[in-house]
């Protein structure tokens, strides 16, 4: 089985294996990457951890979990700017530094393990986590409380004043979202280095991990452009401009879809 389809094959399980999907990803970008070391490794960090625990109940002892990872040296990588590895799991377990997502992948993973109710939540620009029912969410990179006024405070500080939070922002995430943002942050990532070709790895597979939205063929269409590749930019220019709702985007997808070659018909 290839890395894609193990990913694959990962989300399908019941309960999905969001960790080891994770590590599969990686190891479709690196061929010498092991995702039997990375469980491996995970396994001794779940044993490092749960013997340091206090005697709480469970619902209890997510931020005393977040705080011993960050205690065993893993913190948000905020090397400028920001490389690959960031979001490479087996990195992120040598290197301890990572994306807040990888890092909550990683809690998530420890959390199942002894039994700790946590969930992951969707915030924009940075993943979250949550005991379900509690009145706050937490940081994965440490293990900071944030209440609705913190939420609101990280928005602005990410994307403005002008975007107010919403519901959906504070939603958990499901193992499909973890690993479409995921599949994306690593595009964004492979993109901003060049890497074309491993970009467009990732902006296949978001696709072939579940539906995609307009943002996310707009994203391969122009991967496919760099690699000149008019044909398949055109089919996802097409593509976007069904799913696409905003008018200004549309007028730049017709724009953009006119400046292409036509296709060369061949009649049988």
């Amino acid at each position: 089985m290839n890395p894609r389809d193990a990913c694959l094959a990962c989300l399908a399980r019941e309960p999905s294996a969001v960790f080891e999907a994770a590590l599969w990803i990686a190891a479709e970008h690196e061929p010498a990457s092991r995702p039997a070391w990375g469980l491996e490794q995970v396994e001794h960090l779940h044993l490092s951890i749960s013997v340091g625990l206090p005697m709480l109940p469970l619902r209890e002892l997510a931020q005393p979990l977040l705080r011993s990872l960050n205690d065993h040296g893993y913190q948000h990588d905020d090397f400028h700017p920001l490389r690959p590895q960031a979001a490479m799991m087996d990195q992120v377990l040598q290197r301890k530094r990572g994306q807040p997502l990888v890092l909550g992948m990683l809690a998530l993973e420890l959390a199942g393990r002894l039994g700790i109710p946590l969930v992951g939540v969707n915030f924009p620009g940075h993943f979250l986590l949550r005991v379900p029912g509690a009145d706050h969410l937490l940081d994965p990179c440490g293990g900071r409380r944030l209440y609705p006024i913190d939420c609101r405070e990280l928005l602005s500080r990410l994307f403005g004043a002008q975007v107010a939070l919403r519901a959906e922002h504070m939603a958990p995430a499901s193992p499909l979202q973890m690993l479409q943002r995921l599949s994306r942050n690593l595009r964004q990532l492979h993109t901003q280095h060049d890497q074309h070709i491993a970009a467009l790895k990732d902006a296949e597979r978001v696709l072939a991990l579940g539906p995609g939205n307009a943002a996310d063929y707009v994203a391969r269409a122009t991967l496919y452009q760099r690699l000149e590749c008019p044909q398949a930019e055109r089919f996802d220019l097409e593509r976007a401009l069904l799913l696409s709702d905003d008018p200004i985007q549309r007028l730049r997808l017709t724009d953009r879809l006119q400046q292409l070659p036509q296709p060369s018909g061949v009649l049988h």
